[in-house]
């Protein structure tokens, strides 16, 4: 791998969500302090909707970190579950240790009871959903009839939950008009601009320890933006390729030719600058077999040479 080639420490451009190179750029600090706004009034339901890879795992593990201790978490990362598995996984995150034999009705007893003696030891209960679209139908009822459960002054469980934008579509529909009046605050993660991609590419890379001169262009770097469409995990798949290519030709700066490689060899990038690419290298190649033409087959040797090294355009 590069690392010792540009005297990393560590891989910058990981897919993992590491609070570790949490920048705090302004979406996802603006949705912490929703979330934690939103937690202090101990109400309801909390909601953070973003596109794939705009950072909403990222978001979950460092609200999740940073939260007081007189908050008691709940964490389920998978909730494709039915009603009864949604029960016995909010059961297992309040650590009741319960027997297999018991109804859904005990279920649900016990675990009001275990809310009630959280919050007498002055405990708020939250429980923090990711990949909420993926929820069932019948166990986003369940989880409304969860916030039922409440003190006279109080509720006795929050629920925050981290979806994609086809959260909001399954929510807009009238049968669950009753959650969505429960949705006390919500927030959409917008896609990063380009000069945010390009403090978090430079605050990445001195994570990671790099000390040396800019690897990444102004230029480049508004090619990997408008390509990546501002998605934080698009903009790692993009820098991290672009390093390789760069260490695979010894290089010690990242040229623009290794990130339109990186581009034209990822998935789900804009196909825009594809397309661009691809034209400008057919128009090229056009060009110069006209230009064969028009000065013969004596000029073969060079034009040859031309094409050559046109062809080897990737």
């Amino acid at each position: 791998m590069y690392l010792e080639h540009f005297g990393l420490s560590q891989l910058p451009f990981t897919l993992t969500p590491n609070t570790g190179f949490f920048f705090g750029l302004s979406p996802h600090v603006e949705a912490l302090q929703v979330l934690q706004t939103a937690l202090q009034t101990g109400e309801g339901f909390i909601k953070v909707t973003g596109e794939v890879g705009t950072g909403k795992t990222l978001v979950c593990r460092k609200l999740l970190n940073d939260l007081p201790t007189q908050y008691h978490c709940a964490y389920l990362p998978n909730p494709y579950l039915s009603p009864n598995e949604l029960r016995w996984a909010v059961a297992g995150e309040l650590g009741l240790d319960l027997p297999d034999k018991l109804d859904q009705q005990q279920l649900t007893r016990l675990i009001h009871e275990r809310l009630l003696a959280l919050n007498h030891r002055g405990f708020q209960v939250v429980l923090v959903l990711d990949e909420a679209q993926a929820l069932p139908d019948d166990s986003i009822e369940a989880l409304r009839l969860f916030t039922n459960l409440e003190t006279e002054s109080r509720k006795l469980l929050q629920v925050v939950l981290f979806g994609q934008p086809e959260l909001d579509q399954r929510l807009a529909q009238p049968k669950f008009r009753q959650l969505r009046q429960r949705i006390t605050f919500s927030y959409n993660l917008r896609p990063l601009t380009w000069d945010e991609i390009q403090a978090y590419i430079h605050y990445r890379l001195m994570v990671a320890g790099y000390k040396g001169s800019e690897l990444f262009s102004t230029s480049d770097i508004k090619l990997i933006a408008k390509a990546a469409r501002g998605i934080p995990r698009l903009v790692n798949i993009l820098a991290h390729k672009s390093l390789l290519l760069c260490y695979g030709q010894n290089g010690k700066k990242v040229s623009t030719r290794d990130c339109l490689a990186a581009i034209l060899d990822t998935e789900d990038v804009s196909l825009q600058h594809k397309v661009k690419f691809s034209r400008i290298r057919i128009l090229i190649i056009v060009l110069l077999a006209a230009l064969m033409l028009f000065v013969g087959f004596n000029g073969e040797s060079c034009c040859g040479e031309w094409m050559t090294q046109i062809g080897e355009i990737k």
